[in-house]
């Protein structure tokens, strides 16, 4: 089944960013939601949290050290050569798939019959041929496995952040950070052990995913392969064994840029932007299930519904599918200019509101199993270029999405905007919409998130189970984590927890820190 992108049903209730507040002047910084107006304060440490504050960090991006290997580095100056044509041809396989074996054979000349050096030699360059031809269809390809992360990760300038991929838990206080040193790093409201994760497969990681009605299980999407990591919430243990991850691989399925658990915890789904398949991953077993479809050139970006009927497969071309996931049949849905760089969904999984690269707007797709899905999508937002006017002078927001996050309320929708870092006052930036259901779908103006002076954010996620409304957490550019929260009542709340009293606190700010040094 095919849709169509077009301006559709609802596009006259559409938000812009002309009808949003100012932004803060340089040097406020975003403190908390409260009476639906952003309250700014002149530091971070200007309001403490009414919980639990994550914990004070500091980590000097000196003491991170990103890895310098290039992609075929010297490899082979660690092979052991002793090792048999058998051997060598059994690790290439695993690592680059058929090329890899083939390139082994070809440079092993005096280990194997000179016709079948040959004939490796002459399929290897049919191979690249045809390789070349389709990197002329799919760009994407020729670039290389730290280029293709970055450019389809949801973390804005992958490359130099300082942290590279973060992961709320879904049920308790708790959250994983990976690092530019391709560490990561636990951190646990009831625990003062911090648990650091070393693999060595573990490189440029470029998504972290804790498994739903799971304590210990976090997926890292990595760069020649998948890792799961079970981690003991109540060990001692500060560096948990290599021991304690299972290592997923499959031939042609990486670098790995996206994973998603279904929420039942049953399964696991991986993507590649050069494998046109998307693994289904039963990880107790260690097999996996590909379910391949043509045209796209591989998998960027996946986006599960929460009520795991649906799941948002995007790819490098302009098209993205999605996938119903009873019977795993899909949709597939053309884009006008570009990729979809970025989805989220509805807590009901009923609507998905996405990106896609070229446009500045926000696009919403309504499913109904009873009138057999969507026609069309819808624009729900515009995020044309809007001149704000401020003491240091005129500031221009708007532009492409970088990613988009929907609390799990389904009432806060954080927008991260590109902007133009190689323009001046064209920052990247938070935009967070209220939104309504009901009587129609429709975004309202909330407010832009704003963080310290000089300082723009990178990636964002919402905490998945604040009691108060909605909880958003921001990594920024000089390496810094704030905790935004938003206080609400639900509107479907049958019995609201009553809101926080935060009038005339009189605190010691000493001990509580809304940001995070990195």
């Amino acid at each position: 089944m095919q849709g169509v992108l077009s301006a559709g049903r609802g596009a006259a209730a559409m938000c812009s960013l002309a009808l949003f507040p100012p932004p803060l002047a340089d040097g406020e910084v975003t403190l908390y939601e409260s009476n639906n107006e952003l309250v700014s304060g002149s530091s971070p440490n200007s309001y403490s949290m009414q919980e639990w504050d994550p914990p004070s960090l500091h980590f000097p991006r000196e003491l991170l050290k990103p890895h310098s290997r290039p992609e075929s580095s010297s490899k082979t100056a660690f092979l052991d050569h002793r090792d048999t044509l058998w051997m060598r041809s059994a690790a290439a396989w695993r690592d680059t798939g058929l090329t890899g074996v083939l390139d082994e054979i070809t440079h092993s000349v005096e280990e194997v019959p000179k016709w079948l050096g040959v004939s490796a030699g002459c399929i290897l360059a049919v191979l690249r041929l045809a390789s070349s031809f389709h990197g002329s269809l799919f760009p994407h390809l020729t670039l290389s496995n730290m280029d293709m992360v970055a450019e389809f990760s949801q973390v804005l300038d992958w490359s130099d952040c300082t942290v590279r991929a973060f992961a709320w838990h879904p049920h308790t206080d708790k959250f994983a950070v990976a690092l530019l040193d391709d560490s990561i790093r636990i951190y646990n409201s009831k625990s003062e052990t911090t648990p650091t994760l070393k693999h060595r497969l573990q490189r440029s990681v470029a998504a972290l995913q804790w498994k739903p009605l799971c304590a210990s299980a976090l997926a890292v999407a990595c760069h020649t392969c998948l890792l799961v990591w079970h981690v003991d919430p109540t060990s001692l243990s500060t560096r948990p064994s290599s021991g304690c991850a299972q290592v997923l691989s499959y031939p042609g399925h990486a670098p790995v840029t996206s994973i998603a658990w279904a929420p039942s915890g049953s399964i696991l789904v991986s993507a590649s932007p050069v494998d046109t398949a998307m693994l289904v991953w039963d990880v107790a077993a260690e097999i996996c299930v590909p379910l391949q479809r043509v045209g796209g050139g591989g998998v960027t970006f996946l986006s599960w519904a929460p009520d795991g009927g649906r799941l948002l497969a995007a790819t490098p071309s302009a098209l993205f599918r999605v996938w119903e996931t009873w019977m795993w049949t899909c949709e597939r849905w053309p884009c006008l200019k570009g990729r979809c760089q970025s989805g989220c969904w509805s807590p009901d999984g009923s609507r998905l509101l996405f990106s896609v690269q070229g446009e500045r707007v926000i696009y919403a797709l309504t499913f109904n199993d009873a009138l057999g899905g969507p026609k069309d999508a819808a624009i729900v937002a515009d995020l044309s270029d809007t001149t704000f006017n401020s003491p240091d002078g005129d500031i221009i927001i708007g532009g492409e999405v970088q990613s988009l996050a929907w609390d799990p309320r389904g009432e806060r929708l954080a927008v991260l905007l590109k902007g133009n870092k190689m323009t001046e006052g064209r920052p990247a930036v938070i935009a967070v919409f209220k939104t309504r259901s009901s009587p129609v779908f429709e975004l309202l103006p909330c407010g832009f998130v704003n963080g310290e002076a000089g300082a723009e954010p990178r990636l964002m996620q919402f905490h998945p189970r604040f009691k108060h409304g909605a909880l958003l957490t921001v990594c920024w550019s000089n390496g810094k984590m704030s905790h935004v929260p938003f206080y609400f009542v639900s509107a479907g709340a049958v019995q609201p927890n009553p809101l926080p009293h935060l009038a005339g606190q009189t605190v010691d700010h000493s001990s509580h820190q809304l940001y995070t040094i990195l």
